[in-house]
């Protein structure tokens, strides 16, 4: 039976803790943003009091992709593989949606949902790439 969990290499060993730590900041900062409007929700009857009338559908796809994409972060620890493509794949689709919605201009907000998908991405590849080096036989 194949080693799947090589802990003898470090590099593995500390990308996966890494990978771990930054994930669990992502899911920790989406669940406070989803307690903080469910309590808005249940206080207020409105999950933003703020919010304009006739919003897109295509508005609440970001939201709801970075929300998949911190519960794949989530499935990661467990199961590595399985966890970060989900991440990796939500923030690709959230990057496109994103792109086809507001094409980059010089006068584009682009760069902050592109920084935020990027911070979610990275400990998704991080997971495969370790997922990946544990597969090896040693």
């Amino acid at each position: 039976m194949l080693n799947t969990k090589n802990t003898n290499n470090r590099v593995t060993t500390w990308t996966r803790w890494i990978a771990r730590f930054w994930g669990t900041i992502i899911v920790i900062c989406v669940l406070l943003v989803l307690i903080g409007t469910v309590w808005d929700w249940f206080k207020t009857g409105t999950a933003d009091p703020y919010a304009v009338d006739n919003v897109s559908l295509i508005e609440y796809l970001g939201p709801v992709l970075i929300t998949l994409s911190a519960i794949g972060l989530g499935i990661a620890w467990r199961w590595e593989r399985f966890g970060g493509a989900i991440a990796f794949i939500f923030q690709l689709i959230f990057l496109t949606v994103h792109l086809i919605q507001e094409p980059i201009s010089l006068t584009s907000s682009f760069i902050i949902p592109f920084l935020i998908s990027l911070s979610i991405i990275f400990p998704g590849i991080l997971f495969l790439f370790c997922w990946r080096r544990s597969r090896k036989e040693p």
